[in-house]
């Protein structure tokens, strides 16, 4: 009999795995990306890098910021600025809550990760709480727990 293969994770491009690090993420939202040509490229090659990443609500509309994608290597005249600003394509309900959740002190948004969905480059932000050293520590150590447990039941 043939094993189960595990389902490909939704075509993932890039991860932020800092983010769940350095922010407790308390809600997380789809949004679409609003790319060039020869941006949606350079993402489908996986030439992407969301590691200083953020969004953020002006004029109504949400902007990611601060996240590098690569220009597409036989783009020549096509290709933008890598770190330019790109549109996030959300309804204005979604807009609204985004913008009443980052009001609060200390809240904002953090790109989770980037990946294709029908074809369309998606980014899941997150409303993210920045952590503080011993929340790390007490994350770090908790991670460790369960690894251990997890080796325990395994050798049984």
């Amino acid at each position: 009999m043939a094993k189960k293969q595990k389902p490909k994770p939704d075509n993932l491009v890039a991860q932020n795995k800092k983010a769940r690090h350095d922010y407790t993420i308390t809600d997380t939202y789809e949004a679409g990306i609003a790319l060039t040509g020869t941006e949606i490229k350079s993402v489908r090659a996986g030439k992407m890098n969301l590691k200083d990443g953020f969004a953020r609500i002006r004029d109504g509309e949400v902007w990611l910021e601060n996240v590098h994608i690569s220009p597409y290597k036989e783009g020549n005249q096509f290709n933008v600025d890598a770190m330019r600003n790109r549109k996030l394509l959300l309804h204005k309900k979604e807009i609204r809550k985004l913008d009443a959740a980052t009001a609060g002190q200390g809240n904002t948004l953090v790109p989770l990760k980037v990946y294709l969905k029908h074809g369309y480059a998606k980014v899941l932000i997150g409303i993210a709480v920045g952590k503080h050293n011993y929340d790390k520590r007490e994350t770090l150590k908790r991670r460790d727990q369960d690894r251990e447990i997890a080796r325990a039941m395994k050798e049984r």
